[in-house]
């Protein structure tokens, strides 16, 4: 993890965090050292959003499928045995183990759910926002930073 970087001058700030990458674009397509800048974002908040329920038949749908898959990606490294025909190599090879794997997977998604019942009972994302986006760069590189800010983009 690098060391954190005393905080650079304020060269613009931004109410949308994609107005700040834009100037860091700008910055960057003229060569400015891409190193010595930073985006800071101020006030910053956290917003969960609720996405759904979450219930023994949702746990156990979700074990099943990541398990199923789990257990076909394994039947693509299982051996072939010689003389088997197409139907034997199929319930052998591929849906034994899609089938077994979908089973354990669904066994452990709602013991863990089970285990965990007290905490939450429904699935969210959460994202950190800022109210404001500064461009911040070192206070020796500020003049040079604001006037390749001012330059028109070429071929624009």
């Amino acid at each position: 993890m690098p060391a954190a970087q005393e905080q650079g001058e304020v060269l613009a700030s931004f109410g949308e965090y994609t107005e700040a990458v834009a100037l860091v674009e700008k910055l960057v397509e003229a060569n400015f050292p891409m190193n010595a800048i930073a985006i800071v974002g101020k006030d910053l908040k956290t917003v969960e959003r609720i996405r759904g329920r979450m219930n023994y038949g949702k746990v156990a749908l979700s074990g099943a499928t990541t398990g199923a898959f789990i257990g076909f990606v394994l039947s693509l490294f299982s051996p072939v045995p010689e003389g088997a025909d197409a139907s034997s190599i199929a319930v052998s090879n591929v849906i034994q183990p899609v089938l077994i794997a979908a089973g354990i997977g669904m066994i452990f998604n709602i013991v863990r759910f089970a285990m965990a019942r007290n905490k939450r009972s429904f699935v969210s994302s959460s994202m950190v926002m800022a109210k404001e986006y500064e461009v911040q760069v070192p206070s020796n590189l500020l003049a040079q930073a604001k006037e390749m800010a001012a330059k028109p983009v070429e071929g624009a």
